[in-house]
């Protein structure tokens, strides 16, 4: 229960402005609710399990303390990600099928390499139980996107996604730096590495920010259906 529980509160963070969020709001402005939650289910579960599988696979090639390591780097890189923010690159219009294919397909594929998938195969990699990681992570997908759907568009709200976005990524960030902590050899956690660790996250987070804001990402965004 308690990976279940942690595989669940990850991706829920890690989809809070995610592409694949975005998606399916795209996608509830066109089809009913129940349509696209039910293609969401059908592509997270054969997504997710691709990955977990790949993420438990992964310690028979690589030692356990080298993935607990890399784990707890990638939480970082996600909670940097989670500041970039997505965009919508015409998924949404990409594919031309039934509602609930169209929506299981371009989730399919807009999951592949996307950060929730990328945080599933840590997680499998990390704690190493297939079963409770693809369901948590798989109930996560639809609670995100379910909450998406209903707030953003059947009732309509604009959503100001800064602190979602802030929030979520210091989540992230600091579950990496405990995870290293934990996992990173006693020589490695001297005062001054750890300091000049710390330092390095904060002037990348630092970076992230500006190079957003220069971009337009930094903004506070909305999302929703406008009609026509």
């Amino acid at each position: 229960m308690k990976i279940f529980i942690a595989s669940f509160l990850f991706v829920v963070l890690a989809e809070m402005g995610d592409k694949t969020q975005l998606l399916a709001m795209a996608f509830a402005c066109r089809y009913p609710a129940k349509t696209v939650l039910a293609g969401v289910l059908v592509a997270t579960l054969l997504n997710h399990l691709l990955a977990v599988v790949v993420g438990s696979w992964l310690t028979n090639i690589v030692p356990l303390d080298t993935i607990q390591i890399a784990a707890s780097v990638s939480f970082i890189l996600f909670g940097l990600w989670t500041l970039r923010g997505d965009q919508l690159e015409g998924e949404d219009k990409k594919y031309k099928f039934s509602p609930f294919w169209t929506v299981a397909v371009a989730f399919f594929f807009a999951e592949m390499g996307d950060k929730t998938q990328l945080a599933t195969v840590a997680l499998a990699a990390k704690y190493q139980s297939i079963f409770p990681i693809w369901m948590g992570t798989t109930a996560a997908m639809l609670a995100a996107d379910a909450f998406g759907i209903i707030v953003g568009v059947i009732l309509g709200k604009k959503i100001p996604e800064r602190f979602v976005k802030w929030f979520a990524a210091v989540i992230f960030i600091l579950f990496g730096i405990i995870g290293l902590y934990d996992s990173l050899p006693e020589r490695c956690l001297t005062p001054t590495m750890a300091a000049a660790g710390l330092l390095f996250v904060v002037a990348l987070v630092v970076f992230v920010v500006l190079r957003g804001r220069r971009r337009g990402i930094g903004r506070t965004e909305t999302t929703g259906c406008r009609p026509g």
